[in-house]
């Protein structure tokens, strides 16, 4: 067979060229026939290829670079099980509201629906979890329908979140008119960003100027709002929440940071500000059985961040940055009604447990098997990564210690989905693009196991990420829920693999840590020689705050237990 040769206003070409117009530097994949026209001219055009072991991992990487760069992420897969695999990872993007291009490719026209190999049409398959679902099968319409998908993508008009497109084999080959070669396509679009209205802002400066507790909570929607975010809070002494989606939006510092004081904030305050952030089962849906009598002001961009579940006494559906500062110049030099020493008894509890909580976990005590406490491997890292490192928290009880354990001004985690396994992945994208800050993968062995075997790209594509592996041998947080609601335990054990050697049987530095007292320095070698994997053995008889609170058993009405019975008894008054 010759060399195949494709011409530049080939449709593969043309995609390369396009992708690289709108500032992709990388795209995230696994290679097969049905998209290999792409493939090659995607390599051709100097776009950075890192091919993965799994196509779900091809998409949660693509998910971190989304978000971390603040454009949209691209992951290629192959048609059938190729799709099929990666529809997990889009479904987490979905999730998420997280821009992510996935393109895939078919058989060509004169095959389809003939029993040809991987024949499926996988946009019925996608449909429902992307914005965005076409097979393109006219070279004319390649350009413009990759200019729709990306802007459906940025939510230009619309929710963010993943799009999927794919090409039959001899549409890739196939050539584009010149004349249709229109740069409008090609030109990177600016997000709309939507105004607020005056009449809506005067009543939102209302409502918070006169509030005697304010409570913001903020979202993945506010990550572009933090100046103003930063004054509001200061202006008004309000309290505030971040969620794991906007973790380090505003720094630990700020004097109204009262995250180790949650539960106690929900239910006191008298208005609740939630800024592009839903209230789904992480805030109690918004539930009075929890925010008591609280009035809400909603603020997103998004339709469904500002009427799900409650609606708002004020709604802003507009951009958040532009409608905080609209408040604060409204506002002027009005005296906030809050009452000062609400908030600063609620810092004061807050630093109090803060520091408790680092103490206490630098002291935990093992288990009575001997192994340390998950505890003991967090403080550690605490103590020996930067202040800016970007953190990425994975698993099921791994993840509940690790999220308060591990403060980060750059954070990523499973999503709402509870979608265990992107650790690995979200490390080696977040390594790949933010290459001069460290990276740490704090994860469950559990959740590692998902997609283990992307230690092996993380070498051959030079991703200088640390992954720390907490090595309890079980499916811990569904131990307990057995242990404790059922009497016995079933089908949730696990080995005390030995990962460092898995690790190192692909070339990379890894260190199998057992004594706390070893842990600085395995972690100080780990940190010189990334790619590198440190396998911590931890006492499985640790039990973290969400399997305390109910979370593993699946309550009825709310998906805590405290919170499941203020709602019954608030739903009987």
């Amino acid at each position: 067979m010759a060399i195949q040769t494709l011409p530049e206003n080939s449709s593969a070409a043309v995609i390369a060229r396009f992708l690289k117009a709108r500032g992709v530097k990388r795209v995230y994949a696994l290679c097969g026939g049905h998209i290999m026209p792409m493939w090659m001219q995607l390599h051709q055009a100097g776009i950075q290829i890192i091919d993965v072991r799994d196509e779900r991992a091809a998409v949660y990487m693509a998910h971190a670079e989304a978000q971390l760069s603040g454009g949209f992420g691209v992951a290629m897969v192959t048609a059938g099980p190729g799709m099929t695999n990666a529809m997990t990872g889009i479904a987490n993007a979905h999730t998420s509201r997280v821009p992510v291009l996935v393109i895939s490719g078919v058989p060509p026209r004169s095959q389809e629906n003939r029993g040809a190999l991987q024949d499926m049409r996988h946009t019925d398959l996608v449909r429902p979890i992307t914005r965005y679902a076409r097979t393109v099968r006219q070279p004319e319409l390649v350009l413009q329908e990759l200019d729709e998908a990306v802007s459906c993508a940025m939510g230009h008009g619309g929710e963010p979140g993943p799009v999927y497109i794919d090409f039959p084999v001899d549409t890739q080959r196939g050539v584009i008119p010149p004349a249709l070669l229109l740069q409008e396509h090609f030109t990177p679009k600016q997000p709309p960003r939507t105004l607020p209205e005056p009449s809506a802002i005067q009543k939102a400066v209302e409502l918070l100027w006169s509030a005697k507790r304010p409570l913001v909570i903020t979202g993945r929607g506010a990550m572009g709002a933090g100046k103003p975010l930063a004054e509001l809070l200061s202006r008004l002494n309000a309290a505030y929440l971040d969620t794991g989606e906007s973790k380090g939006l505003i720094s630990e510092d700020h004097p109204s940071v009262v995250a180790a004081m949650r539960g106690s904030v929900m239910g006191q305050s008298d208005l609740v500000i939630t800024i592009g952030r839903k209230l789904d089962f992480q805030l109690a849906y918004g539930s009075p059985a929890v925010f008591g009598k609280a009035k809400f002001l909603r603020i997103s961009d998004c339709a469904s961040e500002i009427r799900d579940n409650r609606r708002g006494d004020v709604e802003l559906l507009c951009n958040p940055e532009l409608a905080l500062q609209a408040i604060l110049d409204e506002a002027g030099d009005r005296q906030p009604a809050t009452e000062q020493t609400w908030t600063r008894e609620l810092r004061a509890k807050h630093c109090e447990r803060s520091e408790k909580l680092y103490r206490t976990m630098q002291e935990a005590t093992p288990g009575t098997d001997g192994l340390m406490h998950p505890n003991r491997l967090l403080a550690a890292l605490r103590a020996a990564i930067p202040k800016d490192s970007v953190i990425v928290a994975d698993g099921g009880d791994f993840l509940s210690f690790a999220r308060v354990g591990l403060p980060a001004t750059t954070y990523l985690d499973p999503g709402s989905l509870g979608c265990i396994g992107i650790g690995t992945p979200f490390g080696i994208a977040a390594s790949l693009n933010r290459p001069d800050q460290t990276v740490v993968v704090a994860t469950g062995d559990g959740s590692f196991g998902f997609n283990a075997m992307e230690i092996d790209s993380a070498v051959r594509h030079k991703a200088p990420v640390l992954i720390c592996v907490a090595n309890n041998g079980s499916w811990a947080i569904e131990v307990t829920d057995q242990r404790k609601t059922h009497g016995t335990v079933a089908g949730t054990h696990l080995q005390f693999s030995d990962y460092a050697a898995m690790a190192r049987s692909f070339g990379m530095h890894a260190e199998r840590v057992e004594k706390p007292e070893d842990l600085p320095a395995a972690i100080e070698r780990a940190l010189a020689n990334r790619p590198a994997l440190l396998d911590v053995l931890v006492t499985p008889e640790a039990v973290s705050s969400d399997a305390k609170s109910g979370l593993a058993w699946v309550p009825d009405l709310q998906p805590l237990a405290v919170w499941n019975e203020a709602e019954k008894k608030w739903r009987e008054e």
